[in-house]
């Protein structure tokens, strides 16, 4: 299948990589020579920008930052959907909100094409391996023509409904969750250091124990480490967690958590720490407390 992958950040390139293991003809896109380069290394195509994707491209995974770069990439000037194939099929994969997604979903219908609002979830190192989870929602062909796709980047893949933003819905909900995890786990560890408690024995007591969560043992094990590279970076749940609040509100529905822990990773970006590994959160309540992390 001639495929193209739009966005060579940590999922993207997994999921390049992905389809390409799994023998699909794939072209990997992105504006970062570093990134084009690692994929060519690897046997992929590439391109600078969606207007050189191969003509006739009969998927295309959509896997940026926001709405409005997928929307670019694939409407915008010089975006994908004219090299793609009558009847193509796009797998929208940032998180975005519902209503960005519907949106999105009529403008490919109008062109004619399938449109899967397909969020995924698993990190970089699931990306690589083709284990994603994909929470999707569209039409039974846009299901059918994404499968191959489907089928080579992801190990658990939910059919949440037929109407495109069911699959946004969940992810931002997921997002909830997974922000208020890692904040959580930041303020747990640095209190610990605060108090006195030796970090690697309180990251193994709590591991070990009913108060864990796989946010907590993911992202603490890089504050011990002190490898702050990002894999998913703060500016990444401020984004998202904005995308909670938003929805919320639209719903008149109130999120306490999702907002303290959104002002969290406001208060790291303002620091300095947009660009760090999320769990790096953790630098909030170190600039507040004079804690001294794993490391320095």
């Amino acid at each position: 299948m001639k495929v193209g992958v739009i966005g060579l950040g940590s999922m993207g390139m997994g999921a390049a990589l992905s389809l390409l293991r799994a023998g699909h003809e794939v072209t990997g896109c992105d504006m970062r020579v570093s990134a084009r380069d690692e994929f060519a290394a690897a046997g992929g195509g590439v391109a600078a920008t969606a207007a050189e994707l191969p003509l006739g491209t009969e998927a295309v995974v959509v896997l940026v930052v926001n709405a409005a770069q997928t929307e670019a990439a694939l409407f915008g000037e010089g975006g994908a959907a004219s090299r793609l194939a009558p009847g193509a099929v796009i797998v929208s994969s940032a998180t975005m909100g519902p209503d960005a997604a519907r949106a999105l979903a009529e403008q490919a219908q109008e062109r004619q094409l399938l449109f899967l609002d397909a969020p995924v979830s698993g990190g970089a190192v699931k990306a690589r391996a083709g284990e994603m989870t994909v929470m999707a929602s569209g039409s039974v062909a846009a299901f059918g023509a994404a499968e191959p796709v489907l089928g080579a980047i992801a190990t658990k893949v939910w059919h949440l409904g037929e109407e495109p933003g069911i699959g946004a819905t969940v992810k931002v909900v997921h997002q909830l969750l997974a922000g208020v995890h890692i904040a959580v786990a930041a303020e747990a560890m640095a209190l610990g250091i605060r108090a006195g408690a030796d970090p690697q024995a309180l990251y193994d007591v709590v591991t070990s124990a009913a108060g864990n969560s796989w946010m907590f043992e993911n992202r603490m094990a890089r504050v011990l480490a002190g490898d702050d590279a990002p894999r998913s970076a703060v500016d990444i749940f401020v984004k998202d967690l904005g995308l909670v609040t938003e929805m919320a509100r639209s719903l008149n529905f109130p999120v306490p958590l999702a907002s303290q822990a959104q002002q969290l990773f406001t208060a790291a970006r303002a620091i300095g720490q947009g660009g760090k590994d999320d769990g790096f959160v953790i630098r909030v309540w170190q600039a507040m407390t004079g804690i001294k992390l794993p490391g320095e």
